[in-house]
């Protein structure tokens, strides 16, 4: 089970985009999810985003337990990429996400679950363009 520290800063952030009692995703941002706004094998583990969702997605079965009491949730295949000592934190006005590891994202978007399978579905946006 993956566990995550959520900072005060970053607690606070959420809180004040009101965003704390909606149902959220934590995702690696490489074009293959469904959510994924970002495309191709060089963001592979290197971006993530926070997906906010109106009512959970069964496709992102896997809990994340966090000190902030979030319903976060993430897939098997995202879990691959989150080590030990996870912690997202806001700073500098950047959401940023780590482990043991190191930085995994200095730059972590929020985005809506909704508007995302919206753009994609109008072509807006298109599913996993290359970098």
């Amino acid at each position: 089970m993956l566990n995550l520290h959520v900072t005060p800063s970053m607690q606070q952030l959420m809180a004040d985009k009101r965003l704390s009692d909606r149902p959220l995703l934590l995702i690696t941002d490489d074009g293959g999810g469904r959510y994924s706004l970002s495309g191709g094998a060089c963001t592979i583990g290197a971006k993530f985003s926070l997906i906010v969702l109106t009512a959970p997605d069964a496709r992102y079965p896997l809990s994340i337990q966090n000190d902030a009491d979030w319903s976060l949730k993430t897939s098997d295949y995202d879990a691959a990429f989150m080590g030990p000592g996870l912690v997202l934190d806001y700073k500098n006005h950047q959401i940023q996400l780590r482990d043991n590891a190191g930085l995994l994202d200095s730059a972590v978007e929020i985005a809506d679950g909704a508007a995302v399978l919206a753009a994609f579905n109008q072509g807006i946006v298109a599913k996993g363009e290359s970098c």
